[in-house]
């Protein structure tokens, strides 16, 4: 039998049950799910700002701002050497984020897309695809935005799907799958909202770091 082409329908269920769609690479045409033993997830109180990060931040110029360039940071995302990132995967999120249910934190130097990050929503859960970076920190910064960002909205859960030296860096941490599954339904058991208004990257910071 042939398998049901995969819809936005059947990619929200799939993270509904704790399982994630890759490709082997941009031009491989075949998508398979994904369901890690241990999970990447990087809770949303404990995101690490390093004095220097702090400091850049709060000495940018940089723009922040949402949704509005979706396509411009999943192919950002996809801009590099080994990509997961297929034209299917890429149709797919397009469509998602048509419904309000993807969306992108984006960085910009003088209007120009340096970094960003984007994922899926479900309840209260934001599942972090992927995140891409033009300019040192860009991609940390975004990091911070979208932390700040999900807090703010009223989110429980930010799944990474793995954990990478960079995002433990940055405060992530790997769980078991059962222990994932279970914060994942407490997750889509609420509400949250993300906000469309951007914050500036000083707010961030001064947010994080509990200053005035």
């Amino acid at each position: 039998m042939t398998e049901p082409a995969l819809t936005p329908e059947l990619l929200l269920q799939g993270y509904a049950a704790g399982i994630f769609p890759m490709a082997e690479g941009r031009d491989d045409p075949e998508i398979f799910w994904v369901d890690p033993q241990r999970r990447g997830v990087l809770p949303l109180d404990q995101f690490h700002v390093s004095r220097s990060l702090a400091r850049a931040m709060r000495r940018s110029d940089w723009a922040v701002r949402i949704d509005t360039d979706f396509s411009g940071v999943v192919d950002g995302c996809a801009d590099r050497a080994d990509t997961w990132i297929n034209p299917e995967i890429r149709r797919l999120y397009m469509a998602l984020h048509n419904r309000g249910q993807a969306h992108s934190i984006e960085i910009y130097e003088n209007d120009r897309l340096v970094g960003g990050v984007y994922g899926v929503t479900l309840g209260a859960a934001f599942f972090g695809e992927s995140m891409f970076s033009r300019r040192d920190n860009a991609s940390k910064m975004a990091l911070a935005v979208a932390v700040d960002h999900l807090a703010r909205g009223g989110f429980t859960l930010f799944d990474t799907q793995f954990l990478t030296d960079h995002l433990a860096s940055l405060g992530a941490v790997e769980i078991p799958r059962a222990v994932y599954q279970n914060r994942l339904q407490n997750a889509l058991e609420r509400k949250a909202h993300f906000l469309s208004l951007a914050p500036t990257l000083y707010e961030v910071v001064q947010r994080m770091t509990h200053t005035s």
